[in-house]
C-alpha cells in the first residue's frame, strides 16, 4: 500500500524552487528596501532634529559672523595694499625728484662756480684798469699842476684863466670813467 502522507507533486522540483526563489528574493529585497527608507528616514529625521538645534544654530551664526569679520579684512587688507602701492609709487616718484633736483643743483653750483670766476677775472681785470686809471689820473693832475703853475706863473690877474684850471681835473675824472667803464 501507498504511504498516505505521500504526496506526488505534479511539477518538477526545480519550477518550484525556482518560483519560490523569486518570491523570496522580491520579499528580501522589499523589506531591505523598506528598511533602507526607514533608516535614512530615521537619519534625515535625526539630522534635521540636530540642525535644528541650539547649539548648531549657534555655530551656524559664528561661522557666518567668522566668514563677515574675515571678508571685512580682507578688503582692509586689500586697501591696505593699494595704499602701500601708492605711498611705494610716490616714494619712487619722490626719489626720482631729489636725484633731478640733486642734479640740477650740482649743475646749477658749478655753473655759478664758473660765473664766480668769471667775474672774479672781470673784476681782476677792472681792478688792473682802475689801477691804470688812477696813475692815469694822478699823471695827469701832474701835468695840470706843471701847467697851473706854468700858467699862473705867466699870467696870474686873467679870469679865464683861473676857470680854465678848474676844468682839467674835471676832465681827468672824465677820462678816468670812462677808462673804467670799457
Amino acid at each position: 500500500m501507498a504511504p498516505i502522507l505521500y504526496d506526488y507533486c505534479k511539477m518538477p522540483m526545480g519550477d518550484i524552487w525556482k518560483e519560490d526563489g523569486d518570491k523570496r528574493c522580491k520579499l528580501v529585497i522589499g523589506i531591505l528596501g523598506l528598511l533602507v527608507i526607514v533608516l535614512l528616514g530615521v537619519l534625515l529625521i535625526f539630522f534635521i532634529i540636530k540642525a535644528n538645534s541650539e547649539a548648531c544654530q549657534d555655530g551656524l551664526r559664528a561661522v557666518m559672523e567668522c566668514r563677515n569679520v574675515t571678508y571685512l579684512l580682507q578688503q582692509e587688507l586689500a586697501e591696505a595694499q593699494r595704499g602701500f602701492r601708492d605711498a611705494e609709487a610716490q616714494a619712487v616718484t619722490c626719489n626720482q625728484t631729489v636725484m633731478a633736483l640733486m642734479a640740477s643743483l650740482d649743475a646749477e653750483k658749478a655753473h655759478g662756480r664758473k660765473k664766480v670766476e668769471e667775474l672774479e677775472g672781470e673784476i681782476t681785470t677792472l681792478n688792473h684798469k682802475l689801477q691804470d686809471a688812477s696813475a692815469e689820473v694822478e699823471r695827469l693832475r701832474r701835468e695840470n699842476h706843471v701847467l697851473n703853475a706854468r700858467i699862473a706863473d705867466t699870467d696870474s690877474a686873467s679870469p679865464q684863466d683861473s676857470s680854465c684850471a678848474a676844468e682839467p681835473p674835471l676832465l681827468i675824472l672824465l677820462l678816468g670813467l670812462s677808462a673804467l667803464l670799457l
